[in-house]
């Protein structure tokens, strides 16, 4: 799933092409993508981009009659950029938006479709899309730590939790995590102060880190490979290979739709998480789903 940094790259990405640009048309494809009913997608056309803003893993596009279109890319949801309007759309294409200069298009592969689209009007409207997590470079420690005690849960859920930390999914959850020395699944309520800040300064290295990577990839156009796995990743998507700090294989915990990396002997002292040991704790403490997760309110 797009987290902050490939969020923050999109943005970018269509605050250069699109912002001042009109819409001139619309299609929406999948069945499965608009949420809404109340404005239809077409109250904005002949309409110009003024704003764009990230609530979350959301993308909210503003138009200058205050309507605005929010996007959720879920897990295989995807952006494209095409200097012309399709002649034709493959499979995958979900919603084409057909600007003055070019067309925007989503895309999601596989065949669960997550990906979200909701029309809202007025500041009000896009305020009911925003999870409620704070931003982590508007705080400091201090409110760090005590946005993630409000409720007890494993530091890794408590990452992944939209409603207490934005931006942040499975993937970087990881690389954070690993970067503080930490273990997944230490209680909120059991970080020390000096843990919380650790946590709080690895949060922002990592992603700072990242969307910097992300940029020199892209090079100024409009980013094609968003994904989730990179080889430069320390833990992500890393089972079995070895840490880059201490070599030592990496191990990984598995439930329902969540999968979560760690070096045992960076983050948990040598010991290995047992899936099945650790099954209860992990009911307890995750959503079945992604789509639970993500739809979560304040």
């Amino acid at each position: 799933m797009p987290e902050l940094p490939d969020i923050t790259l999109y943005l970018e990405a269509l605050r250069q092409r699109v912002l001042g640009r009109r819409l001139e048309r619309s299609r929406v494809l999948s069945p499965f993508l608009l949420r809404s009913v109340d404005p239809p997608v077409g109250a904005a056309h002949d309409t110009r981009a003024v704003a764009f803003e990230r609530l979350g893993k959301r993308i909210a596009i503003g138009f200058d009659n205050e309507v605005w279109l929010v996007l959720h890319l879920m897990i295989a949801g995807r952006l494209q950029w095409r200097p012309e309007w399709p002649a034709s759309f493959t499979r995958q294409t979900a919603l084409a938006l057909g600007f003055e200069n070019g067309t925007l298009l989503l895309t999601e592969a596989g065949t669960k479709k997550r990906a979200s689209l909701h029309v809202v009007r007025g500041r009000d409207g896009l305020t009911a899309h925003q999870p409620g997590g704070i931003e982590l470079d508007r705080i400091d420690a201090a409110e760090f730590e005590a946005a993630l005690k409000k409720r007890n849960h494993t530091l890794k859920r408590a990452l992944t939790d939209p409603r207490l930390i934005s931006g942040i999914g499975n993937a970087y959850s990881d690389e954070i995590l690993h970067r503080a020395n930490l273990s997944p699944v230490t209680l909120t309520s059991r970080l020390t102060s000096d843990e919380a800040a650790r946590l709080f300064a690895a949060a922002n290295e990592v992603l700072a880190e990242w969307l910097a990577r992300l940029r020199a990839k892209a090079g100024g156009e409009f980013p094609s490979k968003v994904t989730a796995f990179h080889d430069e990743m320390a833990v992500h998507g890393k089972f079995g290979k070895p840490c880059p700090v201490c070599k030592t294989k990496v191990q990984r915990i598995r439930y329902a739709e969540n999968e979560t990396n760690y070096c045992p002997r960076c983050q948990t002292k040598g010991r290995l998480l047992a899936d099945r040991s650790l099954s209860r704790l992990l009911k307890e403490d995750w959503p079945k789903s992604i789509d639970e997760l993500e739809q979560m309110r304040p």
